[in-house]
């Protein structure tokens, strides 16, 4: 696997602050970033990678620390979360594209975030830390384009939470893009999501050591992050896929609990899903972007009356739509959804359907499903 090392954007300074959707400046603040493969002359074959919610920057290759990241940086992320995916002839082949990949603005592997140092107070903002919205982190990252002299990308892509970042940029800037390739994605928010995310925030906030967000300097809310993982992992995964992984696990005691014991092998598994993301994951940062994916409204961030006119723009480009048909955090008829709209704005597009046993998480697990679609529209 090869070496790897995170770069970093100075996105805003004292003297030149990046704003916010709501009118807020951030300064300063970088954007921590990796790049595979190289510009050609021309600097139109890059591909920009939008990760999903608890994603980072490191996409592919091997990379054992980041900069001011510290302990977070665990060992289960120093490989590439999407590293069967991009690479020499892979699904992103490096040997045509460079394919970059960037850690959220309000991230916490690089980018600053609520655990970066305010320099106002010496101390890391945690809750001073701005709301953000989808908007705010896709036009940190056209910046970043900007400064590597990136003026049209040959694509944008991403998956889950990702994807609705790649038709914000699609749709807010579409002279910027000419491919848009969403996986199992959707136009909107659902109502599920919304009580799913907010189920998630309610875990974090009612941990005692939350303390409204400023647990720098003491201990971390834990327990609620943790348990707001639980929440979302198992919409991540399909049961049938949940079950098999948990086989292995061994039922044990958990010193977590008071009263309750541990009776199966799949209550062990999620449990230890939990303690595992606390590592490397801070609530702060999982707090703000699911503020951002439930109060994401893309006809209002790209100042549309609605979906279809908003798509009516993005006529010269060129979609491909991945579904997961086992998906339960974005289910087919999102996808179904966003067809339809594209239809209506007269954009071309193409929809492939993947089977598989594996849930929302099979765009992470199982790059040969996707493979072929991807050369074959990238390469066209």
């Amino acid at each position: 696997m090869q070496r790897v090392e995170t770069l970093f954007f100075n996105l805003a300074t004292e003297e030149c602050p990046f704003f916010l959707q709501s009118g807020e400046p951030l300064s300063p603040a970088v954007l921590a970033y990796e790049m595979y493969g190289a510009l050609n002359a021309a600097r139109d074959n890059a591909i920009l990678v939008f990760h999903a919610l608890s994603g980072s920057q490191h996409a592919a290759g091997f990379n054992p620390s980041v900069p001011g990241v510290g302990d977070r940086w665990t060992e289960e992320i120093h490989a590439g979360w999407w590293d069967e995916f991009i690479g020499p002839g892979r699904g992103l082949d490096t040997d045509a594209f460079c394919v970059i990949c960037v850690n959220y603005l309000g991230g916490c592997y690089g980018s600053t975030g609520p655990g970066s140092i305010d320099p106002r107070t010496g101390r890391p903002y945690g809750p001073r830390f701005p709301q953000m919205t989808i908007a705010d982190i896709v036009d940190s990252q056209l910046a970043l384009l900007d400064h590597l002299g990136i003026g049209v990308l040959h694509a944008a892509l991403g998956a889950s939470l990702g994807g609705l970042l790649a038709l914000s940029l699609a749709t807010r800037s579409p002279e910027r893009v000419r491919t848009v390739i969403p996986f199992a994605t959707g136009v909107r928010t659902t109502p599920l999501q919304r009580l799913h995310n907010l189920e998630q925030v309610c875990a974090i906030e009612a941990d005692p050591d939350f303390r409204g967000g400023a647990y720098y300097e003491g201990r971390p809310p834990t327990r609620g992050l943790a348990l707001a993982r639980m929440i979302g992992h198992k919409t991540f995964v399909s049961l049938g896929a949940m079950e098999e992984r948990a086989r292995s696990e061994v039922v044990r005691r958990d010193d977590t609990l008071a009263w309750y014991q541990l009776r199966s092998p799949l209550e062990s598994y999620m449990l230890h899903q939990g303690r595992k993301f606390v590592q490397r994951f801070d609530a702060n940062t999982y707090l703000r972007i699911l503020d951002a994916w439930n109060r994401f409204d893309l006809p209002r961030e790209s100042i549309a009356t609605d979906l279809v006119a908003l798509f009516q723009r993005c006529r010269r480009q060129t979609y491909l739509v991945f579904t997961i048909d086992s998906d339960a955090c974005f289910y087919p008829e999102e996808q179904a959804e966003l067809m339809e709209v594209l239809k209506k704005a007269g954009v071309g597009a193409t929809r492939i359907t993947v089977h598989s046993d594996k849930g929302h998480d099979s765009f992470l697990l199982e790059p040969h499903l996707y493979r072929p679609f991807l050369r074959a529209v990238l390469q066209s």
